[in-house]
């Protein structure tokens, strides 16, 4: 089996650094250039155990740049590329989607036609791209799981900006013969997400007595899969996967939001109990609040991940409530540290 030099895009991010680390305990031939423009979301801490690494490299930069891309693949002889980087927050891409266009459009267009120019026809070399069930639309709660053959049918500027990146992958295997793999996950969560995705939000706005914000009724549904697995998920497809078929990854946790807010709060009524209590506020569940809904949130969000388990065996290890009990502990320690050096700089 040849070595490989892959470029992984996104590196610094929550679902990039966790991929980076496995993979690098688990390929010990291969090679990893990160490509990361370090937006808000992209954080080196997330990469600490991986930096000093000796098959590691990082460059700073823009998927959309060009001549960039160009470089790196002539100086660090690339072989593949895992594509995780993406502007992703929907309530910011509702505000400013510009950047959504941007980076998850014309960046992927960017690394689709160099890689091709690098590589050609029908090679070894392999193009994965990493998507979301958010691109197949809403379902209602009693509605079948989507399947890698449903249609896509974005709701929002975010999800329709990861759906017209998917079918450039698409295009570029059925009209150049590209080696691609697509593979569409559900909500990730777990160590390392940024503070304004869902359960880091609960989680920190509970550990500082702060009003937890749930929009609407709470009944959004949602499939939470945690990130190790997730990445386990990519490390199969990507070697073990059919050029130009597509992969649900699902972790077979489906939970309305509101009802996660809970379970989530009852979790730190055992691990952290609240320090104070008061008339309003005798457990964290008190501080939920139900806020206006935003404009197109989809109701319910399921995939069926039966493909991948049936064709690789493959299946999640971590239940939802040990991945939440993981997700705290992480959460709760940055926190902590984050007070350390506030009082250090005092």
């Amino acid at each position: 089996m040849r070595n490989k030099s892959i470029l992984i895009t996104g590196g610094a991010g929550f679902i990039g650094s966790n991929f980076i680390a496995l993979y690098l305990e688990n390929h010990p031939n291969d090679s990893i250039v990160n490509l990361d423009k370090l937006t808000y979301a992209g954080n080196l801490a997330n990469l600490t155990e991986s930096t000093s690494h000796p098959r590691y490299t990082f460059v700073k930069g823009d998927i959309c740049d060009e001549e960039l891309l160009n470089q790196i693949f002539d100086k660090y002889h690339i072989t593949d590329c895992i594509h995780f980087a993406a502007e992703s927050h929907v309530d910011t891409a509702i505000r400013e989607p510009d950047p959504f266009m941007a980076t998850n459009i014309q960046g992927t267009y960017r690394l689709l036609k160099t890689c091709f120019a690098k590589w050609g026809r029908e090679s070894l070399n392999r193009f994965h791209h990493i998507s979301t069930d958010e691109v197949f639309g809403s379902l209602e709660p009693g509605d079948k799981p989507f399947t890698e053959s449903s249609p896509y049918r974005p709701n929002n500027p975010y999800s329709a900006s990861k759906a017209s990146a998917a079918m450039l992958v698409r295009s570029f295997n059925r009209t150049y013969g590209l080696n691609t793999v697509i593979t569409h996950c559900s909500n990730n969560y777990g160590p390392k997400q940024h503070s304004e995705k869902l359960i880091p939000m609960i989680i920190r706005r509970a550990l500082s007595i702060q009003e937890i914000p749930i929009y609407g009724d709470g009944k959004q549904i949602r499939d939470w899969l945690f990130v190790r697995d997730h990445c386990e998920a990519i490390d199969v497809a990507f070697h073990r996967g059919k050029s130009g078929e597509e992969y649900n990854i699902g972790g077979r946790n489906e939970i309305e939001n509101g009802k996660l807010a809970e379970m989530i709060c009852d979790m730190l009524d055992v691990f952290c109990p609240l320090p104070i209590q008061t008339g309003k506020i005798r457990h964290y569940r008190d501080l939920i609040t139900h806020v206006n809904d935003r404009p197109g949130h989809d109701r319910r969000y399921a995939i069926d991940p039966s493909k991948l388990e049936r064709e690789f065996g493959f299946r999640p290890r971590t239940s939802l409530k040990d991945g939440l009990r993981q997700t705290i502990q992480w959460v709760a320690n940055e926190s902590l540290k984050s007070i350390d050096s506030e009082e250090h700089a005092g």
